[in-house]
């Protein structure tokens, strides 16, 4: 039984420690993350870019067990473990990294971005597909009269991205990088080079599985 208390208690004096500063100087590699999952197993995919002309640096992966549920407001405490042996696999190290998922746009302002922000004390960015809360005004999302996501419309009939500041970075940054990654297609590269990475990998799985 997962103690939900607990755990909200622990994210909320994490939240404390979320720094929306600018936490770098010059950004060379970047890197995405992004999960896929197959049966009872976790696919985390890093995708290290250059980010001056996005071509690939690196690419790891891991598979886990799944060990934790899936609950709303907690993905951190699933996907995170996962997340970090691949981060311990690189041999570049990227100055910041996209996630698929949410920053500080979160019902106690530590998304899964925010969550591995702190943990790898790196600069992050979350960019998620759905939007978990908020009311929308301006092209922003916020929560409680405060921003903590910009809407960003990255391809014509295609349904928004929402971008929220993890940690060491400001919103302003947030939505200056992701633009900057933005390739024609609906996600920044680096989270569709991740997202794909992670697919490629699930179907070899499923091959090896007949």
């Amino acid at each position: 039984m997962i103690d939900t208390n607990k755990l909200k208690l622990e994210q909320l004096k994490l939240a404390k420690k979320i720094l929306l500063k600018k936490g770098f100087e010059d950004i060379k590699l970047i890197a995405g993350c992004d999960q896929a999952y197959f049966q009872n197993k976790i696919i985390s995919a890093v995708a290290v870019l250059n980010y001056k002309d996005l071509s690939v640096a690196e690419l790891k992966y891991t598979i886990q067990d799944v060990k934790f549920p899936y609950i709303s407001g907690y993905l951190s405490y699933r996907e995170s473990p996962v997340i970090l042996e691949t981060f311990n696999k690189l041999k570049k190290e990227p100055d910041l990294i996209l996630v698929d998922g949410n920053g500080i746009l979160h019902p106690r302002k530590i998304g899964l971005a925010s969550h591995l922000g702190l943990i790898l004390d790196k600069p992050t960015v979350g960019v998620a597909k759905n939007l978990m809360l908020g009311d929308e005004k301006d092209d922003k999302i916020f929560v409680e009269n405060e921003p903590r996501a910009i809407i960003m419309k990255t391809r014509n009939f295609a349904k928004p991205i929402y971008v929220s500041p993890g940690h060491l970075v400001t919103l302003t940054n947030s939505l200056e990088i992701v633009k900057h990654c933005l390739r024609g297609s609906k996600l920044p590269e680096p989270l569709k080079v991740a997202h794909n990475y992670a697919n490629k990998i699930k179907r070899e799985l499923k091959e090896g599985d007949k």
